[in-house]
């Protein structure tokens, strides 16, 4: 007899385990982090999260996915709208710094923790995070060839940006003195006077869509 497939669960429920289980994995570690743990804090019983979830490693790296679908629509898909490349890099760190800063961990998890993942999980999951380095450096390199960047590696300020934003999980709090606004305007503002010549970084600049 066929085994009968699973129901759908509801997506926002499922939202909320990823969220919640990237917060623990954040905190603890994934080694130390079990599944009684991510049920205890969803208030509900093993059996039940497993309704959700297909083992820990395949709820790591749905995790994983979970992240990156939200940078993509939060941070890649409208950037791709924005046609001057000094307003597209502020929209992208600053909106990036933002999702960090949220505190579901989310994308976090994906730089501590990658190497948990099978083999196979771990490619498909490389590549998605090389196609946001790929499309990050690109608007250094348009800013670049325009004569608007500072004389800098473009790789080398990719990473460092990249580091700069998902190190914000290490230190922010979200009851500090700044709020997650704050912090974003600030490492933008930190990241802009270092790349961007000053006559383009002095004030943030005016966005400018495609088509208008």
């Amino acid at each position: 007899m066929r085994a009968q497939k699973k129901p759908a669960p509801n997506e926002d429920r499922l939202a909320e385990v990823y969220r919640t289980a990237a917060q623990i994995i954040l905190r603890k570690g994934y080694d130390a982090t079990s599944i009684n743990d991510i049920a205890n804090a969803l208030g509900m019983t093993k059996a039940g999260l497993y309704h959700y979830i297909n083992g820990k490693k395949e709820l790591l790296f749905d995790i994983m996915n979970f992240g990156l679908d939200q940078l993509e629509e939060e941070v890649v898909n409208p950037a791709h709208s924005i046609a001057d490349p000094a307003a597209r890099l502020r929209f992208i760190i600053t909106s990036h710094a933002r999702l960090v800063t949220r505190g579901d961990g989310a994308i976090t998890v994906l730089v501590d923790e990658i190497t948990a993942l099978t083999p196979v999980q771990y490619r498909k999951i490389t590549r998605r995070k090389r196609a946001h380095f790929d499309r990050l450096r690109a608007v250094l390199d348009t800013l670049k060839a325009e004569g608007m960047l500072q004389d800098v590696d473009t790789t080398v300020a990719t990473f460092s940006l990249l580091g700069m934003i998902h190190w914000l999980s290490r230190w922010f709090r979200q009851d500090g003195a700044l709020t997650e606004e704050q912090v974003a305007e600030e490492i933008a503002r930190i990241a802009l006077n270092g790349l961007l010549p000053a006559q383009v970084g002095a004030a943030p600049p005016r966005l400018r869509v495609v088509g208008n």
